[in-house]
Parts: C-alpha cells; structure tokens; sequence
C-alpha cells in the first residue's frame, strides 16, 4: 500500500459487526454486508468488535482490509465455534506497534482490548485502544481502571473506542468522563439496536485530542448489516497547537 500521511484531523469509528451474522444473529454470516458499510463511512481507523476469522478457509477480515486497502491488526477473545472471535483495527496509516490486553474477570465473559500505535511523524505518537467491555457493572468498572494504566495514554494524544456496553450512568462511565476528554455534544448517539437505537453502548473518547464531531453512522445498510449501529468520531490531534495558530491569525488580520 502507498504510504499515508496522517493530518492534524483523523476520523474514527467504532463498529460492533456481530460475527458477521446482521440484525438479529440468525442469519447465514455474510461480512461483505459490514464490509459495504465500512465503505459508506470512509474513516481513517476503524475498531472493530465481535469479529469472526474461521479455522479454515477465507479469511473475511483480511478481504475487506484488502477490499479497503487498509492496515490490519487482530486479537483473539476467545475462541467460538465458528472460528477465533475478537477486536480487531483497520487503519489507512502505517500500524507501527500493536499491544494486546487480557481484560477478563471471569471464565465465562472474556474481554480483551486491542491498542495500536501511530506514528504520524518523527518524534510524534497517536495511540488508537480498541474494547468490548463486560455487561456486569462490577467487572466494567474494574476493566476501565485497567484501559486508563496503558501506556499509550502517556505517549500523546490517544483515543479509546469500542462497545462500551453502558446503557446507564454507571461507575465505569463516570470514571470515563472524569478522567478522558468528553465530545461537544450533550448526549451520546444512540447505536443499539440497529434498527431502532435507543441506547448508547459504543463510544469514543479521547486524551491529549479533541472530539469535534460524534454521530451514528445510520443508513438502510447498516440498519441491516449488525445489531449495532457504527460510531464515527473527527479527531483533531494537536487542538492547542490549531487554536494558538488561529488566535494568530485572527490577530494578523485585525492588524
């Protein structure tokens, strides 16, 4: 793939494809109908929940990085009749680190996070922590402790994106709040389930960046390809630096 240079705006999405297998869960797996909608929302990095790559044969995740042309890193949960299940992330950039957490609490709930890191130039480090977080309050909360000790939100401006499963004000949601940069708008943007959201499970937050701009990607595909809508969010990465070279500006001008 060509080389990309990363902007000072990146976008993001969170996406829960639920094994590939649309609404409900009871359809034949067919990932070209979450690959397509991947396509509609032409972000830079995607995070990816509940993916499905079988024991044997074609690998459905490796085409529709191909299809996109886009990076990919993978990390196996746990393992599913079907095949490995896990996060995975797709990105336009170069991946040059990749770090894999065990954030699982019980025998039958496993959890992990995929991180990946970004150099988008020298001397320079985006961090993008890919989750699917537990259902149990107790465990979640344990699990957002655990996310918020990675290292790569000391390394400079890094988002966490993924299925947060919280439905309601909770300990795990408040720590999130407290602790990461919140986005511009009042409410969440609901995301499950597809065909009728309600409720905001899948979430973006950000550290050392700014979220400028969150929404669900609602469209008839996506209403149809997964139980989940996507979650997109616009990223600026250096907000301090732009609002000094602004502020510069504005002063140029008015002299």
């Amino acid at each position: 793939m060509a080389p990309r240079v990363m902007g000072s705006t990146v976008t993001v999405a969170t996406y829960n494809v639920h094994r590939w297998t649309g609404m409900n869960g009871r359809r034949r797996a067919d990932p070209a109908r979450a690959g397509f909608v991947l396509s509609e929302m032409d972000a830079d990095v995607f995070a990816l929940q509940e993916v499905i790559r079988p024991f044997s044969g074609d690998d459905p995740l490796g085409s529709i990085a191909d299809a996109l042309g886009m990076h990919l890193a993978f990390a196996v949960t746990r393992i599913h009749k079907r095949g490995q299940l896990g996060n995975a992330i797709l990105s336009r950039f170069p991946i040059s680190g990749i770090s894999v957490l065990d954030i699982s609490h019980s025998r039958l709930e496993r959890r992990g996070a995929l991180a990946a890191q970004f150099e988008p130039r020298d001397g320079e480090r985006f961090g993008v922590i890919a989750t699917h977080l537990s259902l149990v309050d107790r465990t979640r909360r344990r699990q957002v402790e655990e996310l918020l000790q990675h290292p790569q939100f000391d390394a400079g401006p890094a988002v966490l994106l993924g299925d947060m499963n919280s439905w309601r004000d909770c300990p795990a949601t408040r720590k999130l709040d407290e602790h990461l940069g919140k986005h511009h708008n009042e409410e969440w943007p609901a995301s499950f389930p597809a065909p009728r959201p309600m409720l905001a499970l899948d979430r973006i937050y950000a550290r050392e960046a700014k979220i400028v701009e969150v929404y669900s990607h609602d469209s008839p595909a996506a209403r149809k390809a997964s139980d989940h809508l996507p979650v997109v969010a616009r990223i600026e990465l250096d907000p301090a630096s732009r609002e000094f070279e602004e502020s510069a500006e504005s002063a140029e001008s008015e002299s």
